[in-house]
């Protein structure tokens, strides 16, 4: 069973509500901390989400945990009819649709506030789902992905971008480090929330990744998975059909 990671271990607030206020408080910073924590590497990882999803020329798609809207942005050279971000934290969709509005985008790509356990769409709705650095947030993995199999339709594709930890030698060892002693000093620097970035690198170590997530998304529905490590292992993407 999946550990339950919480940001704020001495709030009463389920995991759900604390992930929401810990984005509101961060939102600000969020697309400035990723570039310099990540090296702007995520920018890559997200190249490839996206020429993924375009294989399967989808018009309908859903982006959830959107956050500020990176990747339904650069999802929208593919052309598709409609992008939705959905996301929890009202303070990250609000930056998302001033950066929406400023590439004169709006029209396409539409940001809403939701749960990704009890999400407000039809049953076989999207042609694409993606999540990147998001399923690690979710209060319940298994009822979350069972919710994306349940809008997906059957000749749907769901892919996944999520942190891994690298397992060969020194990258193992070099990875841990920079989880747990710069991530976390950098997010307190630049960060007006303290406890923010140490929640997402023990989240990061924490969540299981490779065989064991697709395990799980077996588990919940998903009959076709398979997952590509990137950059020597620290982030891992999954594409998954029913």
């Amino acid at each position: 069973m999946t550990k339950i990671i919480k940001p704020y271990k001495n709030s009463d607030l389920g995991k759900k509500e604390q992930v929401a206020k810990m984005f509101d408080a961060i939102s600000k910073n969020y697309d400035g901390l990723n570039r310099v924590i990540s090296l702007g590497i995520d920018i890559k990882w997200r190249k490839k989400v996206v020429e993924i999803v375009g294989k399967n020329n989808p018009k309908q798609i859903l982006d959830i945990a959107t956050g500020t809207g990176d990747l339904a942005l650069m999802m929208a050279e593919l052309n598709p009819d409609k992008i939705i971000g959905l996301d929890i934290s009202e303070g990250m969709l609000a930056v998302g649709k001033e950066k929406i509005a400023n590439v004169n985008l709006s029209e396409k790509i539409e940001m809403v506030v939701g749960d990704s356990e009890e999400m407000p769409f039809d049953d076989n709705t999207f042609d694409a789902i993606t999540v990147s650095f998001g399923v690690r947030n979710f209060a319940n993995l298994d009822k979350g992905i069972q919710e994306i199999a349940r809008v997906l339709k059957p000749s749907g594709v769901l892919v996944i971008l999520e942190t891994s930890n690298p397992t060969k030698f020194p990258f193992k060892q070099g990875y841990k480090l920079y989880t747990n002693l710069f991530l976390p000093v950098i997010g307190k620097l630049f960060s007006k929330d303290k406890v923010a970035y140490s929640y997402l690198s023990e989240s990061a170590n924490s969540f299981p990744f490779g065989v064991a997530f697709n395990n799980i998304l077996q588990k919940n529905g998903f009959t076709h998975t398979e997952d590509k490590p990137v950059t020597f292992g620290v982030a891992t993407i999954y594409t998954a059909r029913l």
